[in-house]
């Protein structure tokens, strides 16, 4: 009687990089199990080019390259940016965003394939192990998650990136690693990051000619036209529908705004940032579309929204954004914020112009059918305008002084 061998089935989340092209031929051999390699058409462009006979070559049953571009920027980058997300003030949460779309579409993947688990190349220090995880938690608990770089044999065969890169080649891997460039890329639509090697150094000065080489997505802003351009931004309900007049799908806006923001040098960033998992990390970021949108949305919002609805949004922002960097799209909590945002953004609708210099976004211009800005009120000449009398304000300054005078009197007494 012949009894049948069940393999095990990995949905493996890959990009064709070192990390992946080592973890896929690993868990091949260590596993014995059939990996069904997963890639994101998130923007990361020529990088897909030969990916699936790469994957396959390196020994993969089966390759899906998905393009999730269109979603991407209408369900995941335009709903974060309405919020104004932005991590510790800086970050623009790239890579953060593109987790759980990918995590969304491995979970497809793996019921498809009726696989047994997924796999991820996320290490045991970083962030986007987290991200993957509490993605596919909330989507699909059934699934085991397979974390190579947390499994003890596996650092053990591969300490370093240096021991990766020989095994690579020793199996015929071909890769684009190499020891005298280390540093690790990731790309999408919305930006590509950088970290590791020399990058961990924070005095290390990124920014340098030597490392002009290192930038994809923007010139360096010495380089950049001599010559401001002018830009205008239409949005609708807090979305970007318009760059310059020709109407867009949120792709295209994303598109068009990285192509802009590229030759005027906008959006790098050179960050330490807090990680989820408890250390500092270093990351140096491209960010051009992203950073326009975000700052010309910041200013539709202040002709747009009422003040303390502003304020409320505001103080959520942190809270936001810290959910999406440590994973938590999937999360009632950021649900609820969403709904929130969402209301808030009911009347940002107008037109934004902008001026692009040499790494500077500078406003230039608002305007709005849903103003709240009136002239009328807002002059500091007399107008005879009822709405607003001047006189009004010394009761109100009375009002918030008393506690003031108050506390002035106890310590007045004390002393």
């Amino acid at each position: 009687m012949t009894v049948a061998f069940i393999i095990m089935k990995i949905v493996l989340a890959y990009s064709g990089g070192l990390d992946t092209s080592v973890i896929l031929r690993w868990l091949q051999q260590d596993y014995q199990a059939q990996i069904i390699a997963f890639c994101a058409d998130i923007g990361q462009e020529d990088e897909l080019d030969g990916l699936e006979a790469k994957a396959l070559r390196t020994g993969a049953s089966k390759c899906y390259i998905d393009n999730l571009q269109e979603e991407f920027a209408r369900d995941f980058i335009f709903p974060m940016f309405q919020a104004g997300a932005i991590y510790e003030g800086q970050y623009f949460l790239g890579t953060s965003i593109a987790r759980p779309l990918i995590a969304k579409r491995m979970v497809d993947i793996a019921r498809l394939e009726k696989a047994d688990a997924i796999a991820h190349g996320a290490t045991g220090k970083g962030n986007d192990q987290v991200r993957f995880e509490l993605a596919a938690a909330a989507l699909a608990p059934e699934l085991r998650v397979i974390a190579p770089w947390r499994e003890e044999r596996f650092r053990k065969q591969f300490p370093g990136r240096t021991e990766m890169i020989a095994f690579a080649k020793a199996n015929d891997i071909p890769v684009a690693a190499s020891a005298e460039k280390p540093y690790s890329t990731d790309r999408n639509l919305l930006h590509i990051s950088y970290e590791s090697g020399v990058l961990e150094d924070p005095w290390f000065d990124a920014s340098s000619k030597e490392m002009r080489g290192m930038y994809k997505l923007s010139a360096a802003p010495e380089d950049a036209p001599d010559e401001p351009e002018y830009i205008e931004l239409e949005f609708e309900q807090g979305d970007c529908v318009a760059v310059n007049g020709k109407p867009l799908s949120p792709l295209g806006a994303m598109k068009t705004l990285n192509k802009l923001g590229c030759k005027h040098g906008i959006g790098r960033v050179d960050i330490v940032e807090n990680r989820f998992v408890g250390m500092k990390g270093r990351g140096v970021y491209e960010t051009p579309g992203g950073a326009i949108l975000h700052f010309a949305h910041r200013q539709m919002e202040t002709l747009t929204m009422d003040r303390e609805v502003m304020h409320l949004r505001d103080s959520l922002v942190p809270k936001y954004s810290a959910l999406i960097y440590n994973g938590f799209w999937f999360s009632p909590e950021r649900e609820t914020l969403q709904a929130l945002v969402i209301e808030t953004q009911r009347n940002v609708t107008g037109v934004v112009r902008l001026k692009l210099y040499k790494g500077n976004i500078i406003v230039a211009g608002r305007k709005s059918p849903k103003s709240l800005y009136d002239p009328q009120i807002a002059t500091m000449e007399e107008t005879g305008a009822s709405t607003y009398d001047q006189s009004d304000a010394s009761g109100f300054i009375r009002l918030n002084a008393l506690r003031l005078k108050v506390r002035a009197a106890l310590k007045k007494n004390a002393s």
